[in-house]
Formats: C-alpha cells, structure tokens, sequence
C-alpha cells in the first residue's frame, strides 16, 4: 500500500506574516480596553460626552460653575519608581501616584480638576497588569473629583523589557480669573507654610534606589531598622494629593501663592512663584523630616544642598499666606484638621531660597 503523505506544519511565511508575529496581539489588548472601559465609566459625571473609545473625549465645560474660566493643564509620568513597582510586582498604587502628582500641579494654581487622560505603553500587554494600574488611576480620579476620560494603550515589543511599562498622564482643569493662585501678589513679610508629604511621592527615585539597593543592599522586602519598615514599603507610599487643602485657602482667599515641591525640592519649586525682587528664606527643622530621608543622606553621605534640590524632605506642598491673613488661615487648617508648619517667610532678595 502507498505510503500515507504527512501533513506538514504550516509556517508563518505560507500563512503570511501577522501583527501578532511582530508582538503586537490585537486580541489581547482588546481585552485589556474592555476591562478599561467600565473602570473609567466609574468615574464618569454630568459632562462626559460619549464614552471611551472615539478618537477624541469629549467633556463639557460647566459655564453654571465658572463664570470667567481659565483652563490650566498639566502632564507628567511616575518615573523610575515603577522599577521598583515592577520588581514588587505592586501595581496598584502607582494610578494614585499619577494622577495626584498631576492634580497637585494644577491645584497650586487654584483649579478645579475636570478631567484626566493616562498613556501606558508595555512591550506584552498584561489585561490583568493593566486592569490593576488603570483600576488605581480611577480610585485616585474618582477621589479627586475628576472624571477618566480617555487615553492610550500602546504595545512596544522590543521597546520595553518583559513586564515592565511605562506610565504618564495629562490633566485639564479650570478656576476663574479671579481666583487664579499666581504668586504675583506674594510681598516680603509673608508667610511660608508646608504640609507634610507622605514619603518621596515621585521625586528622587534615581537616587534613592541608588542608595538604596546598589549602596545598601537591600531587598525591596527587607526590613531597615533605621526607618523601621520595609525599604520598599517606604519607597512606594503614594504620592499625596492637596487637592481639598488647596482649594480651601483658594476658597476663603487666604493664599498668594503656592508651589508642589516635586522635583528639585523645596530649592528649586518655590523660586518658581517668587515675583522679581523677592526670595524666600525657609527654616531647617521648623518641619520633621521624614526617617527615609535621614537614611538616604546617611547612606550616601549626601550633602544638605544635595538632599534639598533632588527630594521634598518631607513637606510636599508650601503655601505663601499674607502676613495679616495668617491667624486666619491657621484657625481655618485647625479646624479643618489639617497638619501644616510654618516653615519660613518672604524676604526681599535674589530670588532664591535661603536656609537658615
């Protein structure tokens, strides 16, 4: 009898070659937008026109709320402290480091978030990975009254290294023009005011893990005896946002100016509100600052100089109230409960900063 013929397997050059062969699986990132979908819809007010998926968002600037509105935009990504979300496989806190880093950057100028768009690119998409990063970004939307509107999904193969990502946003909001925090009125005498921050946020991270992991050694589970918790448990606490505290000093016009203290530190944010002919001279010690920044000067034999341009030192957010508002605006923030140091005051000057 003849011998039966075998079937050959097919190759991709017979079949053709597909975007799935590139890296790129259509299918998977599909899945990955269904499960976007529902969690920006959570997030989702009055005037979100449409839903997610056009080629553009749509959102209706409410003209009831503001009379004279002035839109103030922001963008930002999370930075290398998703190195080490990444090596925790802790995926679900940095949304809130995202979004409340772009909230801050626009509430120090008096506004109002209305709306937020976030880009994660990825060489393989993870649905679930995604799913729990997108989840974080409309908890942190949702808290800060802002609604998730859009965005973008991207597959890099090759551009990334197995399950790492990248993640950055872009955030619009408004305030009227006579509500609008510039610092143009910020006079000598005034008073310098810091709230606290609840770790690095997302500043410094190229030197802290530096320190970290390449000086000290130590294993993100690890626990460290000179801050008393696990070296990346202290790394990762979300980045604060000051959304409600703003917006009540702009609500009760009791701020001339406020500066986030992201990157560059307290050294070189608040020179960025300073009109020409002023400076501000900021008191070392008048604020706790937090253990992990003690550890990462003592590990490294870092200057002070070093320490105060590259973190916040443990004051996230600082507010210029007037002079003859002071004792109202601290009756105002007691009562509120909300915990802030008075941290130093205007001069006249070079327009720098001054420690004393």
């Amino acid at each position: 009898m003849p011998e039966e013929s075998k079937a050959k397997p097919e190759t991709v050059q017979q079949r053709g070659i597909t975007y799935a062969d590139a890296g790129v699986d259509i299918s998977r990132g599909d899945r990955a937008k269904d499960r976007i979908k529902y969690l920006a819809q959570k997030t989702f007010n009055r005037n979100v026109l449409g839903g997610i998926g056009g080629f553009g968002a749509l959102f209706r600037l409410d003209l009831q709320k503001f009379k004279s509105p002035i839109l103030v935009s922001s963008a930002d990504g999370v930075g290398t402290k998703l190195k080490i979300a990444f090596e925790m496989g802790l995926h679900s806190s940095v949304g809130g480091d995202l979004v409340n880093h772009c909230v801050n950057d626009i509430a120090v100028q008096g506004a109002t978030p209305l709306f937020f768009l976030d880009y994660f690119a990825s060489g393989k998409l993870d649905p679930e990975v995604t799913e729990t990063v997108v989840s974080g970004l409309a908890e942190a939307c949702k808290a800060n009254g802002c609604a998730l509107i859009g965005g973008e999904t991207a597959q890099m193969p090759g551009f990334y290294a197995d399950g790492e990502y990248d993640l950055a946003g872009f955030i619009v909001g408004a305030v009227d023009r006579d509500k609008l925090v510039t610092g143009a009125d910020i006079k000598a005498g005034d008073v310098l005011v810091g709230f606290p921050s609840t770790g690095l946020h997302t500043n410094g991270y190229s030197l802290a893990r530096k320190l970290m992991f390449d000086v000290a050694k130590y294993k993100p589970s690890q626990y460290v005896t000179a801050i008393k918790e696990k070296a990346g448990t202290a790394l990762m606490k979300t980045h604060r946002s000051y959304l409600h505290v703003t917006q009540k000093l702009v609500a009760a016009g009791m701020t001339a100016g406020m500066a986030h203290i992201t990157g560059g530190g307290i050294t070189e944010n608040l020179p960025r509100i300073l009109p020409k002919g002023l400076a501000a001279q900021v008191e070392l010690g008048s604020w706790p600052v937090l253990p992990i920044f003690d550890h990462l000067r003592d590990l490294g034999q870092v200057s002070q100089d070093e320490m105060m341009r590259t973190f916040n030192m443990g004051v996230g957010l600082i507010a210029v109230i007037p002079a003859a508002k002071f004792t109202r605006a601290k009756t105002l923030l007691d009562r509120a409960e909300e915990k802030f140091y008075v941290v130093g005051r205007i001069i006249k000057g070079d327009h720098h900063v001054h420690y004393t």
